[in-house]
């Protein structure tokens, strides 16, 4: 792989594909989603090991996309695909691991067992799949578990995937309906810490939004209660840092919430995003773009974070480079509001009245068409577009609404001090809607008043926020695993077992089973074989059958067996592994090679 791929393609990487529901219910698709999300978040616990976040892994959900394009699109080497029957109280479970390159299934198994043991199997799927990679692309510390039983109760777990599944879908009905799903959940065990946690966000988006604090405060009561059960949750942070920073403008707390988020489960961008939209609310654009290359870089997929990035260069100014974001985030999602509204204010500015009047014609969902119409007369009031403004001055109209069209409205109208008393009662109120009101372009007519700087000095810290600490900043390097007296040791140990024993002759040998033969723990073995072999586990111990099939081969007692046979009779265990795995070390396919040391 040449560098231009690698960067394509990181080796140990890899997008977990929605689980598709082979249940006969099609509601069960809740279970299969959440089953995929728990997979997800096991293999983020592998240090080194790249996982596609969920949104860019759903992009493909009841698609039929080509392996290798999806490689491509996401960044990753391998893809796990799979499917769940589930009926009444068993779970069957397929699954298979594809390298994205070349299709190549490294590997696949069936899991028949009773729905009770849901989470043991999780766990298995988990640390094989983490192996497998491990196996063919380099170290890799795995824990010795990476799924723990959240609850012993099956059927509150149950209410749970339900609940996170309708409140995934992020409209106003989901958010209900996986609210009431919560609490049942909770009602099954009181004791199970993550219905909390998504009663708790849930509640705090709707007080932010909704500008409701009774429902701020029933948030907090969740989440009090959440960390009481579970101290080290990645959701419970996250939902106590959008009570923190959405629904109180706390941006200190915000900050850490979300970075102690984003340091249990470094993969789940939707906690970096909020760090991002925490900085751009303070007017740190540089620090929230840094964070915003990153998730796009987990997340490739994801129209919030490509919205979050436009947001930031059109708060920037740079309104060409906003509406390019905004274009590919409703490539992605074209029902996407938030990036159908902010585009409608990159034409504004951009002043380009036809193309606003083309893109309203496509996306009639925008929510206040006819007010952006209008003010975009009011900004561009040289153009000759046939506007009736007086009508409009008598019922600029309030609501609830992504964008804030009726101050936008007051501000270019020249109500001044009724669009100061509108900021000053939404800052007064926390309005999520406005938390970023500082750097807003359509209010800087407004900047020139001392009401609006005594708002803006009240809202956002006087001082910058806390640098924050890389990952593992001030922390020692890693030490190594072994020895220099062990790694003798251990080399004289493996050189023994393959060279006298033959171990390798055997297609099931794994990196587990030779870490046994030679007592020692799978990670050291895989750490010993990348810092002092310079190979991974699958190109060691293949040079061992490549110089066996080489022998066999070049044996004339063996003429009678074919190349794939004598491949078989090497260890390798499939003709694709044996041929990719020979070409790559000689260049040349294993019959051509033959053909040329016969001559």
């Amino acid at each position: 792989m040449d560098n231009a791929q690698a960067k394509v393609y990181p080796e140990k990487s890899i997008a977990v594909l929605p689980f598709v529901n082979m249940s006969a219910d099609p509601e069960n698709e809740y279970f299969s989603d959440g089953i995929t999300e728990e997979i997800i978040n096991a293999l983020t616990k592998v240090p080194g090991l790249k996982v596609t976040a969920r949104t860019s892994a759903f992009a493909f959900k009841n698609k039929n996309s080509d392996i290798r394009a999806i490689g491509q699109q996401l960044g990753v080497a391998t893809v796990l695909e799979g499917s769940i029957r589930k009926a009444k109280n068993r779970i069957r479970i397929t699954a298979q691991l594809i390298q994205t390159q070349n299709g190549f299934h490294l590997w696949s198994e069936n899991f028949d067992r009773e729905l009770d043991d849901i989470f043991a199997v999780q766990d298995e799927i988990s640390l094989l799949i983490a192996g497998q990679i491990r196996e063919n692309f380099g170290h890799l510390e795995i824990q010795e578990h990476l799924i723990h039983a959240p609850t012993k109760n099956i059927a509150a777990y149950n209410l749970y995937l339900k609940g996170r599944y309708h409140h995934l879908k992020w409209d106003a009905e989901g958010i209900d309906t996986g609210i009431a799903c919560y609490r049942q959940s909770i009602e099954q065990d009181p004791d199970f810490a993550l219905p909390y946690f998504g009663i708790g966000y849930s509640y705090a988006m709707q007080g932010s939004y909704r500008q409701n604090e009774a429902n701020l405060q029933t948030a907090e009561e969740f989440l009090e209660k959440g960390f009481q059960l579970d101290g080290q949750s990645y959701l419970g942070y996250f939902a106590k840092a959008t009570l923190s920073f959405w629904g109180r403008w706390d941006f200190e707390a915000g900050q850490q919430y979300y970075l102690q988020a984003i340091a249990l489960n470094p993969s789940f961008t939707e906690a970096e995003e909020g760090l991002v939209e925490l900085y751009t609310a303070l007017g740190d654009f540089d620090r929230a773009m840094h964070h915003t290359r990153n998730i796009l870089t987990i997340n490739p997929l994801s129209p919030n974070h490509y919205y979050t990035k436009g947001h930031i260069h059109y708060l920037s100014g740079d309104y060409h480079s906003a509406l390019e974001c905004m274009k590919a985030a409703l490539r992605i999602d074209p029902n996407f509001l938030f990036a159908i509204e902010m585009a409608q204010l990159c034409y504004l500015h951009l002043k380009d009245y036809d193309k606003l009047r083309h893109f309203q014609n496509d996306y009639p969902q925008a929510q206040r068409p006819e007010e952006c119409r209008a003010l975009y007369k009011l900004m561009h009031p040289d153009e000759p577009i046939e506007l009736n403004l007086s009508a409009l001055r008598s019922k600029v109209r309030e609501g609830n609404t992504l964008f804030p069209w009726h101050l936008y409205l007051q501000v270019h109208l020249g109500h001044h001090d009724l669009a100061l008393d509108i900021l000053e009662e939404a800052v007064k109120n926390r309005a999520g809607q406005l938390i970023q009101f500082k750097s807003a372009p359509l209010l800087l007519p407004l900047h020139a008043y001392e009401r609006f700087q005594r708002l803006a000095q009240s809202a956002y810290p006087v001082s910058a926020l806390p640098e924050e600490e890389a990952p593992g900043a001030g922390q020692p390097a890693g030490k190594p695993l072994l020895s220099e007296e062990e790694v003798a040791r251990y080399r004289k140990a493996i050189s023994s077992l393959l060279d006298k024993e033959q171990l390798f002759l055997d297609p099931a040998l794994g990196l587990k089973t030779l870490a046994e033969q030679l007592g020692l723990h799978p990670n050291k073995l895989s750490w010993l074989l990348n810092e002092h072999f310079g190979k991974n586990f699958n190109e060691f111990i293949n040079a061992y059958r490549m110089e066996s099939f080489k022998a066999k081969a070049l044996d004339p007692a063996n003429s009678h067996l074919t190349i794939l046979g004598l491949a078989y009779e090497s260890g390798f265990n499939s003709k694709t592994s044996f041929n990719a795995f020979f070409k790559k070390m000689e260049g040349k396919t294993p019959s051509r090679w033959l053909k040329s040391v016969k001559k």
